[in-house]
C-alpha cells in the first residue's frame, strides 16, 4: 500500500478533510488515516503520481513530510 506522513493534523475533522481528499482521486481507495502519527495509506486501481496526491493535501492545508 502507498503511503506518505501528513502534519498539521490535530482532530477527526482535519483525519475525515484528508481522506475525502484522497478519495476524490480517480483510482485511489481504502483510504487509512492515523491521526497520531500522521501516516495516511492507501491503496491504487493504478497508479496516482506523487504529485497529484501531495497537491490533494496541500490544497486543504496540510503539509506532506519528506
Amino acid at each position: 500500500m502507498p503511503a506518505l506522513t501528513v502534519s498539521g493534523m490535530s482532530c477527526q475533522h482535519c483525519v475525515s478533510a484528508v481522506t475525502k481528499a484522497l478519495e476524490s482521486i480517480e483510482g485511489i481507495s481504502d483510504v487509512s488515516v492515523d491521526l497520531l502519527s500522521g501516516k495516511v495509506e492507501w491503496k491504487e486501481a493504478t497508479p496516482v503520481p506523487q504529485d497529484v496526491i501531495e497537491s490533494a493535501i496541500t490544497g486543504i492545508g496540510f503539509e506532506v513530510k519528506k
